[in-house]
């Protein structure tokens, strides 16, 4: 495995010329904060050796090398999730490359279900905390000490500056944002009405199909991460309908311009 991150960072550095700060991934139907990346090489998933290929409408599968406000960025138009049928390794295996590449910083996207009686479709949630529901965990195995400790610290898995960053520029821009915990599940299934009920019992308020293992792999590699959530459908008792995969691409499309401000003035804080 390791071999295999080491080839593949030596590989995308061979044919792209900048030293990415940020690494940030977009999840369904998030892949137009793109429109803000000044792309300076974009390559297919396909071409990248050992690189899983993304299967899910939505997800592109495009590795664009880039800058956002003068900031040098790599950004995953879209991702690898487990029910797909890869394993935990292959799903966060670009945060591995990422992390051999020089990028310290980690921020990712996704389209939620809401469970808070406080939130409505279509809010933005920048994730406190997470839960990991997926019956699997990315770190399982023998570990690799030149990536991680065997037992990393999890106390803080999202940056709390970043957070504070992220709430100061939505109030500078009067952007609604919430804030709270992400759980985390297989999939491919949307959640029963007793599922819903069992995760906000557990203290989630928003639930998907991503996001944990990736945060957990940069944690690992000690990266500091931001995560932000669309809440397109809802889990709330007497609210739950009947949701297509397609309706949670519209959903996170429309509210996608006010999550692209926010990520994008975030990643300019970096600038030199």
């Amino acid at each position: 495995m390791l071999e295999k991150i080491k080839n593949t960072a030596q590989f995308l550095n061979s044919i792209q010329s900048i030293e990415p700060k940020i690494g940030i991934i977009l999840g369904t139907g998030l892949g137009g904060l793109i429109n803000e990346i000044k792309p300076i090489k974009i390559i297919e998933y396909d071409k990248i050796p050992d690189f899983p290929v993304s299967t899910v409408e939505g997800h592109h599968g495009r590795l664009i090398f880039g800058t956002i406000k003068d900031v040098p960025v790599m950004a995953m138009q879209g991702r690898f999730h487990y029910y797909e049928g890869y394993s935990m390794q292959q799903v966060t295996f670009p945060v591995r490359v990422m992390k051999l590449m020089g990028i310290n910083t980690l921020i990712v996207s996704n389209a939620s279900g809401g469970m808070n009686p406080d939130f409505k479709i279509g809010d933005l949630m920048i994730i406190t905390d997470h839960i990991n529901m997926f019956g699997d965990n990315p770190l399982l195995g023998k570990n690799i000490a030149e990536l991680g400790p065997r037992f990393p610290d999890m106390s803080q898995p999202y940056d709390k500056k970043l957070i504070d960053n992220a709430l100061e520029i939505a109030a500078k821009n009067n952007i609604d944002v919430k804030q709270g915990v992400y759980v985390g599940t297989s999939g491919p299934t949307f959640e029963t009405p007793a599922e819903y009920k069992m995760f906000r019992i557990l203290g989630a308020d928003v639930v998907g199909m991503s996001t944990v293992p990736e945060i957990i792999v940069a944690r690992h590699m000690n990266m500091a991460c931001f995560g932000i959530s669309i809440v397109t459908d809802l889990g709330i008792p007497g609210q739950i309908v009947e949701i297509t995969h397609e309706e949670v691409q519209q959903v996170a499309a429309e509210q996608e311009p006010k999550m692209t401000k926010i990520i994008s003035e975030l990643v300019g804080i970096f600038k030199v």
